[in-house]
């Protein structure tokens, strides 16, 4: 399989489409190895239109939807960054690439294991995987600047709200009322004395973050 001319077409039948415009965001998609975070069994399918399987009720999102996180933080500053939902590391690669240091929480494990390897293999030395909840956050590590959730939740928890660094962005999927299974991709800026203000980038589907029972925000 020619990698480089699957990314090209990636990049100009998926993305771009998408309004994926920003030139640096572009430019760090033509440079990413996709390819060498997804399992072998479906690495022809790198940089196919799909979301793949990873195990454990877990996929990667699809370009496209990367591409439009990326878009939604462009020319942010971006020290600290919080990623809830590792998966395979892809997401937390691409964050690295924009941030000083990127943690990224994983519920799964195994999932946990894939990711630290992956980012060790691309030689990537400022993600953190984490074992846990990642709906309860990591105070330890805050205020982030940006905060990543890679898969869908009902409500956005006050947790993560509150680790939201003044000025930040949260950006997660949420199920539309009234038109389930259909998400919102919403974009959450915190502004001035906490004050929240939401908007809904584009609609789709994806998976669920596996919840544990935890205090919820909602909007």
């Amino acid at each position: 399989m020619n990698f480089e001319s699957a990314r090209h077409h990636m990049i100009e039948q998926q993305i771009r489409p998408w309004c994926v415009t920003d030139p640096e965001v572009i430019e760090q998609l033509y440079a990413d190895r996709r390819e060498n975070f997804v399992p072998e069994a479906y690495r022809a399918l790198a940089f196919a239109d799909v979301e793949i399987p990873l195990g454990h009720g877990a996929t990667m999102l699809p370009p496209k939807l990367e591409g439009r996180i990326l878009q939604a933080l462009a020319g942010m500053p971006l020290k600290n960054v919080l990623e809830v939902g590792a998966g395979s590391g892809h997401m937390a690669a691409l964050l690295a690439q924009r941030a000083r240091e990127v943690w990224t929480l994983e519920i799964e494990p195994a999932l946990a294991d894939l990711a630290r390897m992956n980012l060790m293999r691309a030689e990537i030395d400022n993600v953190h995987v984490e074992t846990g909840d990642g709906l309860v956050g990591l105070r330890d590590h805050a205020p982030y600047e940006a905060i990543v959730l890679s898969g869908g939740v009902r409500e956005i928890p006050r947790a993560l709200i509150d680790q939201l660094a003044d000025g930040g962005r949260l950006i997660a999927f949420q199920p539309l009322a009234g038109k389930e299974p259909l998400m919102a991709l919403r974009i959450v800026r915190k502004g001035p004395n906490d004050a929240l203000f939401s908007e809904d980038a584009l609609e789709t589907i994806v998976p669920m973050l596996r919840q544990p029972a935890a205090k919820r925000f909602v909007f």
